[in-house]
């Protein structure tokens, strides 16, 4: 069985969102605004590029990726060779970009979960907030790769539901404390 690892940028209040912003919230660009960089704080981005064999997308974070992560080819090398999979409901196979590699479009959670069934290695997911709600929700989601960034911003995006589910325990498995105030938070969904 494939691992499904979602990798997210989130606020101490649980708020996700691309590192270039989002149009609509008023703190849209948080995630390099006010906190300084630190390199080290974002070496978990290249070891998930080594480690993934596939990148999962949700319908928005496709039509938001594909038009600049192919055309960055130091930055996503990794993922732009990769296999991609988008989950959507809407999207046709004419809707998909050609200059990014080999994408197949998926229409359901029990898509997901049939391909979490192949072969092959871990299988990655960016941005997708929707999607991360309802994959989690549906018990699909293995690890969560967190930067969890010092600040609350109240409105955005959610990476978890409101759900009235049974509790997930989660082991952590890395961590670490940045001098930026960054946390990175690794943790193992517990089944």
């Amino acid at each position: 069985m494939r691992t499904l690892i979602t990798t997210a940028f989130i606020s101490l209040d649980g708020v996700v969102e691309g590192p270039g912003g989002e149009p609509g919230y008023r703190n849209s660009g948080w995630t390099f605004k006010d906190i300084p960089f630190d390199e080290a704080a974002y070496e978990i981005k290249g070891s998930e590029q080594s480690e993934a064999s596939a990148l999962l997308l949700g319908r928005v974070s496709y039509q938001s990726f594909a038009p600049v992560w192919p055309g960055m080819t130091v930055e996503f090398a990794g993922y732009n060779a990769m296999p991609k999979y988008v989950v959507s409901t809407t999207l046709q196979d004419s809707d998909l970009v050609t200059n990014w590699g080999e994408t197949t479009i998926l229409r359901s959670l029990d898509d997901v979960a049939a391909l979490k069934e192949t072969e092959g290695g871990p299988i990655i997911i960016n941005g997708s907030a929707t999607l991360n709600r309802n994959l989690s929700d549906a018990g699909l989601i293995d690890r969560y790769h967190l930067l969890v960034f010092p600040v609350l911003l109240g409105a955005g995006k959610r990476l978890f539901s409101d759900a009235d589910r049974d509790k997930l325990p989660l082991t952590l498995t890395d961590s670490a404390s940045y001098p930026n105030g960054i946390q990175k938070l690794v943790y193992t969904v517990n089944h």
